[in-house]
């Protein structure tokens, strides 16, 4: 990485610092940034006896049991919403792609939503089971949606969108109706829809950070073929690229993780669409820089989307996917009109 590329991934690691701090202090009890960055010290090994704890136990365990998991998980499905935005963006090179609007998110919900409704959610692979589960369900998603929009070889933006639309709204049906023939478990599957990160501690913390670390490297590996793949697939097929390859990889990583993302959070809407699309504004195309900064792009409008979720009407918390709506659908709005201005897209 040049160094060109060092000095916007530091100031974005510092607002995601930042980022961290502040919205563990927010709440019903506010916890000052400087005793939040104390009681993180004094749990590392050996700066015990260089911190002198001047702190209520109820402050700690407020920060450190109900808060700061939250915002982590926060922070790991953002970035892993931002992660896949960016990358179906790259691969399908159509700036309105990302997980919701390809009905990934939809389809992923599907799988979790069966599981929950059968009570099989922890019964194949224990933990392992909803992310499985909501892997195929959106792998074939995707597949069903890019097939119903290619036109001779090629994706137009708008047959993309469409068949989009046309999944999600088939999904959300069966969503639906499990959710009214469930009755034990139809707070549950309901809550797919609308996207929450309540009641998650950190289990689902450390049961997200793999797929995360993991999707950033394997996506990264691919940024200079996705560089060149931006080219046009004909032009990056005669400069060495793998092009079937290449797509076939990034799109299961990004299925993938999307499915981790859902499975702990349900469809929040939007962040893999606005995070990715406005770092290429600001900072360029080059997908060595967008993959990293997009997984950290994501975890801080995340983090901040639900702390407003959970402060702006308190003690009722607002959903998730509400939040996230109320700021992707415009910028989206405003991405359909300008790409009505441009020739269809050339796959």
């Amino acid at each position: 990485m040049s160094r060109q590329h060092v000095w916007p991934l530091l100031l974005f690691l510092i607002l995601l610092v930042i980022s961290v701090v502040l919205n563990t202090g927010i709440g019903s009890v506010y916890i000052p940034g400087g005793q939040i960055t104390r009681i993180l010290l004094h749990h590392i090994p050996g700066m015990q006896r260089w911190i002198t704890p001047d702190w209520s136990e109820a402050a700690e365990q407020i920060m450190l049991n109900i808060r700061l998991p939250r915002v982590m998980l926060a922070l790991l499905v953002g970035a892993a919403l931002g992660l896949a935005g960016a990358a179906f963006q790259g691969v399908l090179r159509n700036p309105l792609a990302d997980p919701f609007t390809l009905g990934v998110s939809s389809g992923s919900s599907v799988g979790a939503a069966v599981l929950i409704f059968t009570g099989y959610q922890y019964s194949l692979f224990g933990g392992w089971t909803l992310p499985l589960i909501a892997f195929v369900s959106g792998a074939i998603t995707l597949y069903i949606v890019l097939a119903l929009a290619r036109e001779q070889g090629r994706i137009p933006t708008g047959s993309l969108i469409l068949s989009g639309v046309v999944m999600q709204s088939f999904l959300g049906a069966i969503v639906s109706f499990l959710a009214s023939m469930s009755e034990g478990s139809v707070n549950e599957i309901i809550f797919w829809t609308m996207g929450s990160l309540s009641l998650r501690g950190w289990p689902y913390v450390l049961a997200m950070l793999p797929y995360v670390v993991i999707g950033i490297v394997l996506l990264w590996s691919q940024a200079r073929a996705m560089n060149v793949l931006s080219l046009g697939e004909r032009e990056a097929a005669h400069l060495g690229v793998h092009v079937d390859r290449t797509k076939t990889v990034v799109l299961i990583i990004a299925t993938l993780i999307t499915a981790a993302a859902v499975s702990v959070s349900g469809v929040v809407a939007f962040v893999g669409l606005v995070v990715p699309h406005m770092i290429r504004l600001l900072l360029g195309p080059d997908y060595r820089l967008l993959i990293p900064l997009s997984a950290i792009g994501g975890g801080i409008f995340l983090m901040w989307a639900d702390t407003a979720a959970r402060t702006v009407l308190a003690p009722t918390e607002i959903p998730l996917g509400v939040v996230t709506a109320f700021v992707g659908a415009p910028f989206f709005a405003y991405l359909l009109h300008r790409s009505k201005k441009k020739q269809p897209d050339m796959m």
